[in-house]
């Protein structure tokens, strides 16, 4: 076990299956010492657990776990490419989408999921540059999405 499973472990965090694509796309891609993830929607055991735009029918905090669960599902993409999450070398960009409701304006503040687990799980390798975008509507009627690019470290 590498030092990034153990420390999700250490989380009681679990990574999951890698989330089938939805379209024509792959759900990660290297190219040369970087990974980009396609948009991960937080899809639990193939699932939606909730649905709606946030400041409506979602509440803030809702969807801040579920960035928490975007950005698992990031780090099992980055996974299913790399082999080993230990080849990160850090976190460079996250961008985050959120459904929101025509008024609501704390998109920085639900993105901070994604962002707080990967720092929890990666530690400095997971401070980054960020985007936290307000949506009219996601794929699935989904409240949030996430992408990473992460850069790694030599084979």
């Amino acid at each position: 076990m590498g030092a990034v499973d153990a420390r999700l472990a250490e989380l009681g965090l679990t990574l999951p299956e890698v989330v089938p694509p939805l379209a024509a796309y792959q759900p990660a891609v290297q190219s040369g010492v970087y990974v980009y993830t396609a948009g991960q929607l937080p899809m639990v055991e193939g699932k939606l657990p909730v649905t709606g735009k946030v400041g409506a029918e979602v509440t803030p905090e809702e969807a801040k776990e579920l960035a928490r669960t975007c950005a698992l599902n990031a780090l099992a993409a980055v996974k299913s490419v790399t082999g080993d999450l230990d080849r990160i070398a850090r976190v460079v960009k996250v961008v985050g989408f959120v459904a929101s409701a025509s008024d609501f304006t704390g998109q920085p503040g639900v993105v901070n999921g994604a962002s707080e687990l990967l720092g929890e799980v990666l530690g400095d390798k997971g401070v980054h540059a960020r985007s936290a975008v307000g949506v009219a509507v996601l794929p699935l009627d989904a409240p949030v999405e996430v992408e990473i690019q992460v850069e790694l470290t030599e084979a």
